[in-house]
């Protein structure tokens, strides 16, 4: 490893983000399958192995946690199982709960995986993305944050479209964190690129750019506003355009695509676009690859890192995670082994 990322690697647990987004509570049920249920056509699986884990924006602070990082985190619950559940695992793993606010009207998003033989057979999703979170929580989750966000060296947005961020949500956070020169980086959902001007930096996977680029297509009713005719990203020339155009309409410091096994693209200001080949060296599950890339990318940049060392640091993270089984979370050591 060289001087230079073990000085950043040395920074990590001397920072302390604030995570604020969608929290969830991952469920892995592991079984196999031999039969074929005389009921309906339908695999029989015999469990041998069920276990929870933080999802969403809680594994982005799981991770940050596993990388040394001191993590608060900001979410919503609600009144059940789930919620209790999660708190635990979130307390087992040393991430404090105290920004984690009770809703009663929500139930707590939960996402229970099936697996047999090493194959997903099933995903049951428990979720209410019509209903928003009540004003009384809302106040108390922009009270915690506003009392919170100066320890703080930088804020992740982690944004899975299940409710907890809207436009006010993220207005209110970038306003303070920009008040107080914060780095924000986002994990975005397609539906809200809008939402994300002069933020530091986002990190979109290639098919959440696309579906992004024609949802500002369809709400602007034209293609004039990112000068885009193409929606579909297949060469490194369409990807680069999209690139530099979306970085350009949303006014960010960086963007970061991701692109599975074909590994990033990096796009800055008044810079070539630069290409990080995959680091992975066996892809056995890519289920919160996402959330790794995010809390690698934002923990090494207010470590020091430039930003292309700092995607660098998230695609070696990346290959690593990926190669395990759900939404687990990276450590230190490994990073650290990799290199």
């Amino acid at each position: 490893m060289s001087a230079t990322y073990q000085k950043i690697l040395n920074q990590f647990s001397k920072k302390h983000l604030l995570v604020v987004g969608d929290v969830m509570l991952d469920q892995y049920i592991q079984g196999s399958v031999s039969r074929i249920s005389p009921e309906a056509p339908v695999p029989v699986v015999l469990e041998k192995e069920s276990f929870y884990t933080p999802g969403g924006a809680a594994n982005v602070a799981s991770n940050l946690k596993g990388l040394g990082a001191k993590v608060t985190l900001i979410g919503r619950i609600g009144k059940d199982l789930e919620g209790n559940i999660l708190k635990r695992e979130l307390k087992n793993k040393g991430i404090a709960t105290d920004g984690i606010f009770v809703d009663s009207r929500l139930p707590t998003i939960s996402k229970t995986r099936v697996i047999a033989q090493h194959q997903q057979v099933v995903r049951i999703d428990k979720e209410d993305q019509k209903t928003k979170p009540s004003e009384a929580v809302t106040k108390k989750m922009f009270d915690f944050i506003k009392k919170t966000i100066s320890r703080c060296d930088g804020v992740i947005i982690s944004d899975y479209g299940k409710g907890m961020i809207t436009a006010e949500c993220v207005d209110f956070v970038c306003d303070l964190a920009r008040r107080q020169k914060k780095i924000i980086t986002v994990d975005p959902k397609v539906e809200h690129f809008s939402y994300y001007r002069q933020v530091t930096a986002i990190t979109p996977n290639l098919k959440e750019t696309e579906n992004a680029i024609r949802d500002i297509k369809i709400k602007s009713n034209s293609g004039h506003q990112l000068g885009l005719n193409n929606d579909r990203l297949h060469t490194n020339g369409e990807i680069d355009e999209a690139g530099g155009r979306l970085l350009e309409y949303l006014n960010l410091d960086c963007l970061l695509i991701t692109l599975g096994e074909r590994g990033m693209r990096l796009f800055e200001r008044q810079k070539k676009p630069i290409h990080i080949d995959t680091k992975a060296q066996e892809v056995y599950d890519v289920t919160g690859a996402g959330d790794t890339v995010i809390s690698t990318f934002t923990l090494s940049l207010v470590s020091g890192a430039t930003k292309f060392q700092a995607a660098d640091l998230a695609n070696q993270a990346a290959g690593i995670v990926v190669g395990k089984l759900g939404a687990v979370a990276i450590t230190k050591e490994e990073l650290v082994q990799k290199l």
